[in-house]
Protein backbone atom coordinates (compact mmCIF):
# COMPACT_ATOMS: atom_id res chain seq x y z
CA UNK A 1 0.00 0.00 0.00
CA UNK A 2 1.34 3.41 -0.96
CA UNK A 3 1.56 6.10 1.64
CA UNK A 4 0.43 9.70 1.21
CA UNK A 5 -1.89 8.84 -1.65
CA UNK A 6 -5.17 10.75 -1.66
CA UNK A 7 -8.05 8.69 -0.32
CA UNK A 8 -11.16 8.60 -2.52
CA UNK A 9 -14.19 10.34 -1.08
CA UNK A 10 -16.87 8.13 0.45
CA UNK A 11 -19.53 9.50 -1.91
CA UNK A 12 -17.25 9.50 -4.96
CA UNK A 13 -17.43 13.29 -5.35
CA UNK A 14 -14.44 15.51 -6.06
CA UNK A 15 -13.83 18.46 -3.67
CA UNK A 16 -15.11 21.02 -6.19
CA UNK A 17 -18.32 18.97 -6.57
CA UNK A 18 -18.94 18.78 -2.81
CA UNK A 19 -19.08 22.53 -2.12
CA UNK A 20 -21.67 24.27 -4.28
CA UNK A 21 -21.33 27.81 -2.90
CA UNK A 22 -20.55 29.71 0.29
CA UNK A 23 -23.56 31.14 2.12
CA UNK A 24 -22.96 34.83 2.70
CA UNK A 25 -25.59 36.25 5.04
CA UNK A 26 -25.53 38.51 8.08
CA UNK A 27 -25.73 35.48 10.34
CA UNK A 28 -22.90 33.62 8.59
CA UNK A 29 -20.75 36.78 8.65
CA UNK A 30 -21.35 37.09 12.41
CA UNK A 31 -20.39 33.42 12.96
CA UNK A 32 -17.26 33.85 10.86
CA UNK A 33 -16.08 36.84 12.89
CA UNK A 34 -17.00 35.55 16.35
CA UNK A 35 -16.66 31.77 16.18
CA UNK A 36 -14.54 31.13 13.05
CA UNK A 37 -17.40 29.13 11.51
CA UNK A 38 -18.27 29.27 7.82
CA UNK A 39 -21.47 28.13 6.07
CA UNK A 40 -21.65 26.42 2.69
CA UNK A 41 -24.32 24.92 0.49
CA UNK A 42 -23.09 21.41 -0.26
CA UNK A 43 -24.09 18.47 -2.41
CA UNK A 44 -26.92 16.37 -0.92
CA UNK A 45 -24.76 13.27 -1.44
CA UNK A 46 -21.81 14.61 0.57
CA UNK A 47 -20.96 13.27 4.04
CA UNK A 48 -19.25 15.11 6.90
CA UNK A 49 -15.94 13.48 5.97
CA UNK A 50 -16.33 14.60 2.33
CA UNK A 51 -17.10 18.17 3.40
CA UNK A 52 -14.13 18.31 5.77
CA UNK A 53 -11.77 17.01 3.10
CA UNK A 54 -13.13 19.39 0.45
CA UNK A 55 -12.83 22.51 2.62
CA UNK A 56 -9.30 21.58 3.70
CA UNK A 57 -8.19 20.99 0.09
CA UNK A 58 -9.91 23.98 -1.53
CA UNK A 59 -9.09 26.62 1.09
CA UNK A 60 -5.86 25.20 2.64
CA UNK A 61 -7.19 25.32 6.22
CA UNK A 62 -7.58 22.89 9.13
CA UNK A 63 -11.18 21.91 9.96
CA UNK A 64 -12.09 21.04 13.55
CA UNK A 65 -15.78 20.19 13.18
CA UNK A 66 -18.53 19.92 10.56
CA UNK A 67 -22.24 20.27 11.31
CA UNK A 68 -24.81 19.63 8.59
CA UNK A 69 -28.46 20.53 8.13
CA UNK A 70 -30.84 19.04 5.58
CA UNK A 71 -33.10 21.90 4.54
CA UNK A 72 -36.54 20.98 3.21
CA UNK A 73 -38.00 22.77 0.21
CA UNK A 74 -40.63 25.37 1.01
CA UNK A 75 -44.07 25.51 -0.54
CA UNK A 76 -44.58 28.50 -2.79
CA UNK A 77 -47.54 29.68 -4.82
CA UNK A 78 -47.28 30.54 -8.48
CA UNK A 79 -50.52 31.87 -9.90
CA UNK A 80 -53.03 29.10 -9.20
CA UNK A 81 -50.57 26.33 -8.47
CA UNK A 82 -48.47 25.17 -5.56
CA UNK A 83 -44.79 24.55 -6.18
CA UNK A 84 -41.85 23.68 -3.95
CA UNK A 85 -38.37 25.14 -3.82
CA UNK A 86 -35.61 22.57 -3.96
CA UNK A 87 -34.37 20.77 -0.85
CA UNK A 88 -30.69 21.39 -0.09
CA UNK A 89 -27.94 20.58 2.40
CA UNK A 90 -26.15 23.20 4.50
CA UNK A 91 -22.78 22.67 6.18
CA UNK A 92 -21.34 24.78 9.00
CA UNK A 93 -17.59 24.29 9.25
CA UNK A 94 -15.56 25.28 12.32
CA UNK A 95 -11.91 26.04 11.63
CA UNK A 96 -8.81 25.90 13.79
CA UNK A 97 -8.28 29.33 15.48
CA UNK A 98 -5.15 30.12 13.46
CA UNK A 99 -6.91 29.76 10.09
CA UNK A 100 -9.35 32.06 8.28
CA UNK A 101 -11.21 31.98 4.96
CA UNK A 102 -11.58 35.31 3.17
CA UNK A 103 -14.99 35.11 1.45
CA UNK A 104 -16.00 38.77 1.70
Amino acid sequence: MLRNTPQPAVSGLEPHQVIIRPLITEKSHHKAERYNQYAFEVSPLATKADIKKAVEELFNVKVLRVNIQNRRGKERRYRWRKAYTKAWKKAIVKLDPEYRINLY
